[in-house]
């Protein structure tokens, strides 16, 4: 598509005002999403720093832990030093074993696909759906459909001849994905299911809360999460026995002993520091005011873009509660080059916009790796661009 004619399809002068008129008078450049302190974590921190509990243990991990419980409707959380240890945790302990294939979108953040591989597996990447910009559970079954057996109560790709060990759908910038499409289908072929949650603490799906719809779910609380520990992360779940394994192992699998340092087998040291989760803890307190100023911007950015042509913003789907955590507007070419424009034109007035993350499967590391056709993520992530999400945009006005 020519240059010329992207211009006349699209105004940039309308984008760059309907942000303009969202952000108010927001300092210039305005950050993608930054985050945003006004309650007790001066208090918390220093009660650490008072204390002297900063390391791995402390009051503060177990008060964090059942907040984050309490918040995503599961009987336990355990937290981790971030959300791609808590990945390649969760992952591990479904059974994900080295040579498995394991199902994951390819529009989504590389933590995802390295967490497979730090397992020895093999991501298998399968596309994604315009309404959530989740996994399609349609085209993922019938996919399925043609390239796997079940052997023994296995499923395998008879293509490759690995077993297809887990799927792990990604709510993409907090859009709850199909959970009940992708948890039948997973039922039917005995694949497990993680939740990535990592962007959608406080979404729901059908009123429930992201991080509790599977048997073991994992969130993020890096610096620019709707919540933050610094870096941290979690995994959450209401199986007992699968909560205490995770402790267990993500404290380098040591056996309780008043000296002695016995471990029963290779273990990591995921373990969140307490001065991390004090933050967190601060931050919990606040989470509703966080998201309901999310929502109140998103609403805001959609009525803003209401009558700007050549686009859509990306609203919730239905039964869903999205926290919106990264805003973003889909353009209706999808050359790439529209995107592009956007991305100088919205970065040259001070809005620090940015694209989707590039397909999985076009990074060198995972080129090799399988995949089912991916037509709609690659056509999302050359037509969407984020917008500034910061909370405290939504707080003010």
């Amino acid at each position: 598509m020519s240059e010329t004619l992207i211009r006349a399809e699209m105004d940039l002068d309308a984008i760059v005002g309907a942000i303009a008129s969202v952000v108010g008078n927001a300092p210039r450049p305005v950050p993608l999403h930054e985050p945003q302190f006004s309650g007790k974590e001066w208090i918390y921190v220093k009660q650490c720093l008072d204390d002297g509990w900063v390391s791995s243990a402390g009051p503060f991990v177990e008060r964090f832990e059942q907040q984050l419980a309490a918040r995503c409707g599961t009987s336990a959380a355990v937290a981790a030093v971030n959300g791609t240890a808590a990945l390649h945790l969760a992952l591990h302990l479904v059974g994900v074993r080295p040579n498995d294939e394991v199902l994951v979108p390819t529009l989504t953040f590389v933590a995802t696909v390295n967490a497979v591989t730090y397992c020895g597996a093999v991501p298998h990447f399968v596309d994604s759906e315009i309404a959530s910009l989740g996994i399609d559970a349609d085209a993922l079954e019938r996919y399925l459909r043609r390239i796997v057996d079940i052997e023994n109560g296995v499923a395998i790709n008879k293509k490759t001849g690995r077993v297809v060990s887990a799927c792990v759908p990604v709510h993409v910038f907090g859009h709850p994905a199909n959970m009940e499409g992708l948890a039948d289908i997973c039922d039917k072929l005995n694949i497990a299911l993680i939740e990535d949650a990592t962007e959608a603490l406080g979404s729901l799906y059908r009123g429930r809360p992201c991080g509790g719809l599977s048997r073991i779910g994992v969130l993020s609380f890096n610096g620019n999460k709707i919540v933050t520990t610094g870096g941290g992360g979690a995994v959450v779940t209401n199986d007992k026995d699968l909560a205490a394994r995770a402790k267990h192992l993500s404290t380098t699998a040591k056996l309780a002993h008043p000296w002695a340092f016995l471990h029963d087998e290779t273990g990591w040291n995921y373990r969140l520091p307490n001065i991390n989760a004090a933050l967190g803890v601060a931050q919990l307190e606040q989470l509703d005011k966080f998201l309901a100023a999310k929502r109140r911007l998103a609403a805001r950015y959609a009525e803003a873009f209401h009558a700007v042509p050549g686009m859509r913003f990306v609203k919730e789907s239905a039964d869903t509660m999205s926290n919106y955590w990264l805003n973003a507007i889909v353009l209706d070419d999808d050359s790439g080059a529209a995107r592009d424009e956007v991305l100088q034109a919205t970065r040259a007035a001070g809005f620090l916009t940015r694209p989707a993350w590039n397909p999985m499967h076009t990074l060198p590391m995972f080129a090799a790796a399988p995949r089912a056709d991916t037509t709609v993520a690659e056509s999302i992530q050359r037509s969407l661009v984020n917008l500034p999400s910061s909370a405290i945009l939504g707080l003010a006005g």
